[in-house]
């Protein structure tokens, strides 16, 4: 029955990334002194996104249930446009790195969902 969830260990590796990404891609951490215009909401919204990503991933590896995709697809919905939302747009790497991660934790956990839809009903 695990085998079947290994997206959801790719999701738990991007959501751990999204949280060491500001610390790998721009080298800052947040505060007021952050550069090139990234505010400490932009990084503070990588450290909640990617520990809640990463939490409901494990959470699914241990015991799936739907919910926790539709959630992961929401916060990766949410990091997808949170440059522009937020306001980091103008930090070429985390927008980049914010838009990729973003998608990827969508399409995987979409993937995982339809997935175990199409299990459930193949087992009726």
């Amino acid at each position: 029955m695990n085998t079947r969830h290994w997206q959801e260990r790719v999701t738990l590796v991007l959501g751990l990334w999204v949280i060491v990404s500001p610390w790998t891609i721009a080298h800052i951490m947040a505060g007021p002194g952050a550069p090139a215009g990234v505010s400490a909401v932009a990084m503070w919204n990588h450290y909640v996104i990617g520990i809640a990503v990463a939490l409901l991933a494990a959470a699914a590896l241990v015991a799936f249930k739907a919910w926790e995709e539709w959630l992961n697809i929401a916060l990766g919905t949410w990091l997808l446009v949170s440059p522009w939302l937020l306001g980091f747009s103008v930090s070429a790497a985390l927008m980049w790195n914010a838009v990729i991660i973003g998608a990827l934790i969508v399409a995987f956990s979409g993937w995982d969902l339809a997935e175990a839809q199409g299990l459930k009903r193949a087992a009726k």
